[in-house]
């Protein structure tokens, strides 16, 4: 389809690691493994997991900013996956990413100005006169006023650091935003402020988002579709509404159990149990039976593939559809 921006296919990423006595002994991290999907014009794709399952690394992958074990990342027609440092310049304006921490992803020792000028430095666009209405412009678009140009990233909030971080991504007029934990890192009231930036900011250059949160309530509030990610995998995808109304795969419904409600713990709603597997030595066949309470000798001995009946919400499991039906 036309409005296809993003087709990612058997995505791997694998770290070699030396353990054992003189770290004579190699293991692979499988961080990312097959993982497949596709980001539409003005879409966005929720991406969540617990901690270490593998989001971050999935994003940072697409961008080849840790370079692929296997697989394609089809952008615009175009495989970028394993490209060099060179050859992915080009591809830098479009494909853009806003990190967890807004104070270590900015320079310290430069000034809001000079962060923000730099891309379009790098990239040979514009004059000094029509960069520096650029980096104005940016400052109005997150909602900082252009006297915060001549500051340092110290002299600022936890949000007010972020918002940079947001203008420095856009300053390229991207067409695919990765939003990495984007608001994790800040309070509740600000995180509100700046997740309704982003939707603002989406709306006004059409942007295709990747939003990876291990938060469900803030994927929700920004997602048209998520993907579950458990171990490496992606184990469900399919529409929000969907997700959200009838998960189909054990670990959705888990996650989606442990999400706090009034007058109950976590530890009360919550369906997993147990802790995340080694991803140097993941479980055979479905990763998650080590964990799940309706895992059958069939889970142990094959993998699952991605299947769906309707074409938009397809679930990883074996027994999904009894699950559904017995629920």
């Amino acid at each position: 389809m036309s409005d296809l921006i993003l087709d990612v296919q058997n995505l791997q990423l694998h770290f070699s690691q030396r353990r054992g006595i003189f770290g004579r002994e190699r293991a692979v991290v499988r961080a990312v493994d097959n993982v497949s999907f596709q980001l539409r014009a003005g879409e966005t794709l929720g991406l969540v997991g617990e901690s270490g399952c593998g989001k971050s690394s999935l994003g940072k992958a697409i961008l080849n900013l840790h370079r692929p074990t296997n697989g394609r990342v089809i952008y615009q027609g175009k495989d970028i996956a394993g490209l060099t440092d060179r050859a992915m310049r080009e591809y830098r304006r479009s494909l853009q990413i806003i990190f967890q921490d807004p104070f270590e992803s900015l320079n310290s020792r430069h000034t809001v100005s000079a962060i923000l000028e730099e891309p379009l430095l790098i990239h040979g666009i514009g004059d000094r006169d029509s960069r520096r209405k650029r980096v104005d412009a940016l400052l109005d678009m997150v909602g900082l006023p252009s006297s915060a140009s001549s500051k340092y990233p110290h002299e600022f909030s936890g949000g007010q650091r972020q918002r940079i971080g947001i203008a420095r991504a856009i300053a390229l007029k991207p067409t695919v935003l990765i939003c990495d934990e984007a608001v994790s890192a800040l309070d509740v009231s600000v995180q509100a402020q700046i997740l309704n930036l982003l939707l603002d900011i989406q709306r006004e250059l059409h942007l295709s988002m990747l939003f990876i949160s291990h938060d469900l309530g803030v994927v929700r509030h920004m997602s048209d579709r998520i993907a579950v990610m458990y171990l490496g995998q992606i184990v469900e995808i399919g529409d929000a509404q969907a997700i959200y109304q009838q998960a189909r795969h054990p670990y959705t419904q888990g996650l989606l159990a442990a999400i706090p409600k009034i007058g109950h713990t976590p530890e009360e709603t919550s369906q997993i149990g147990g802790d995340i597997p080694s991803p140097m030595a993941p479980p055979s066949g479905c990763r998650f039976h080590t964990r799940c309470a309706y895992a059958q000798e069939k889970c142990k001995a094959e993998v699952p593939s991605l299947t769906a009946k309707d074409d938009r919400h397809f679930t990883a499991c074996h027994f999904w559809e009894e699950l559904i039906h017995s629920a």
